[in-house]
């Protein structure tokens, strides 16, 4: 997707929608400074353009019983197209994963799942990372305490 050349006005209403999405319009338009309608059409063209994907609820995971956060290191036997799309496709499968990078360095990639305790861990690596075809190691770290955690993306400059 192109890259969107955000003015201070479109920075001051992402801030705000950041930390607010349920904010009503007229709210909006008060915090930026503007009036309503001018206000709607900035939100609508940064739905349009991409640079607002979605609107989400963020869930406390400890609230819900899930508060075991562990870091998985996977190592391919080899990184060919069709080893990388399969264990991706897997990744995009399995509800506990929360993230997933194509890293450099040692490891292929960094997975982030999200489980109730040690055990589901263990069945998670044992039953599903381990039977991925081309898959050659796996390391696991767990999360003592998490430190920082946003989802603000810092648009201004």
């Amino acid at each position: 997707m192109p890259r969107t050349e955000l003015d201070q006005t479109d920075a001051k209403i992402l801030a705000e929608l950041q930390k607010d999405a349920r904010q009503s319009n007229v709210e909006l338009a008060k915090r930026i400074g503007l009036s309503p309608s001018p206000c709607l059409a900035r939100v609508r063209a940064l739905e349009k353009s991409g640079v607002i994907g979605r609107y989400v609820a963020l869930v406390d995971p400890d609230t819900v019983g899930l508060g075991v956060s562990v870091f998985i290191q996977v190592t391919l036997e080899r990184q060919v197209e069709r080893a990388l799309e399969a264990f991706e496709a897997k990744m995009h499968a399995f509800p506990e994963v929360m993230e997933c990078y194509l890293m450099t360095g040692d490891s292929d990639y960094l997975v982030r799942i999200l489980v109730r305790d040690n055990s589901e861990v263990e069945r998670f690596i044992v039953q599903k990372i381990s039977t991925i075809e081309g898959v050659a190691n796996i390391k696991s770290s767990f999360a003592l305490k998490q430190v920082k955690y946003k989802t603000e993306i810092n648009v201004t400059r």
